[in-house]
């Protein structure tokens, strides 16, 4: 009787905090109808490609989650760019992504992505979209164009640039493009910079040191510079955008280098994937393309401290 009283009390306790999340839930197929309806009077084309893949994109620090003998995707990237190659101009995915090992209160190993292409555009024209789209998704969910995360009022019309170099120079005193140290690099980045963002306002961090930028063009004027950004809102970082890297030769010795760096570091090395190249060697638009994290936007929106907050279920 005692474990049947212990049972029908975890039960409840289950039921009653999923009761909670129903007004976030509900927020956030809201931010989905806002997200669609923004793309789709731009007329992108939705698209859905593979959730399982034999050859997860080749990234350092991005673990993808076995499936039998293929892997769960970690972003949909390779396969929505083949279809830029096809001649697709604009279009859009929001879909499952799976990362293993990643778990914490702004990091789940499934979650959903949203990620949208232009062709004959660059990592401008995606900040402009994305712009409109934060604004958008606001306005839709909330009617205004601020929030309030975490105690915090945050305007979302008028955003900050820092490129990467400086915010570096300015809050951990050395030039990652200058002189590059990747595990410096992501150390800095967490300790030193992210911490110090302006918390008021979006802020654009654009520029990275073209090592930490595997699948992005290098700048013209600086071949030391990845044509990236990344978007942080409130302290989160939502998004990660870059003018896409089109030279199919740099992109295998990019995907070689990738999966050595991998092997010397004990990690699974995943198979390059020849499709995504033989796309690029056939000739791909100069293009743009971004990955955003909808549960951290939904966090954004609803005034959530966690993932787990805006997620049904956590298994």
């Amino acid at each position: 009787m005692k474990e049947l009283r212990t049972k029908g009390l975890s039960v409840d306790l289950a039921r009653t905090r999923l009761r909670r999340k129903l007004d976030t839930l509900k927020l956030r197929a809201k931010v989905l109808r806002a997200i669609r309806g923004f793309f789709e009077d731009r007329e992108f084309l939705e698209v859905e490609t593979p959730v399982r893949l034999r050859a997860p994109a080749l990234e350092l620090h991005i673990d993808a989650e076995p499936a039998g003998d293929y892997y769960l995707r970690t972003s949909p990237e390779l396969h929505m760019k083949r279809l830029l190659a096809a001649g697709a101009e604009r279009l859009f995915q929001l879909g499952p992504c799976f990362r293993r090992g990643e778990r914490g209160d702004r990091h789940h190993p499934e979650f959903t992505m949203l990620e949208w292409y232009r062709a004959n555009a660059d990592y401008t024209d995606i900040l402009a979209d994305t712009k409109l789209l934060i604004l958008h998704v606001a306005r839709a969910v909330l009617g205004r164009d601020e929030i309030v995360y975490q105690g915090r009022r945050i305007d979302l019309v008028t955003w900050e640039r820092i490129p990467v170099d400086e915010v570096f120079m300015l809050h951990a005193g050395w030039s990652p493009v200058r002189d590059y140290d990747g595990d410096r690099f992501d150390i800095d980045l967490g300790d030193k910079v992210e911490p110090a963002l302006p918390a008021e306002v979006p802020v654009v961090l654009p520029d990275y040191p073209a090592a930490a930028a595997a699948l992005a063009r290098r700048k013209p004027s600086d071949p030391r510079v990845a044509e990236r950004w990344e978007l942080y809102i409130g302290g989160l970082e939502l998004a990660n955008a870059y003018s896409e890297l089109i030279d199919a030769d740099e992109q295998a010795e990019r995907f070689r280098a990738c999966a050595a760096q991998r092997e010397a570091a004990g990690r699974e090395v995943y198979p390059i994937d020849q499709a995504f190249l033989d796309a690029l060697a056939g000739g791909m638009p100069p293009c743009g393309g971004i990955a955003l994290g909808v549960e951290r936007l939904v966090m954004l929106l609803a005034d959530a401290s966690t993932l787990d907050d805006v997620i049904a279920f956590r298994e």
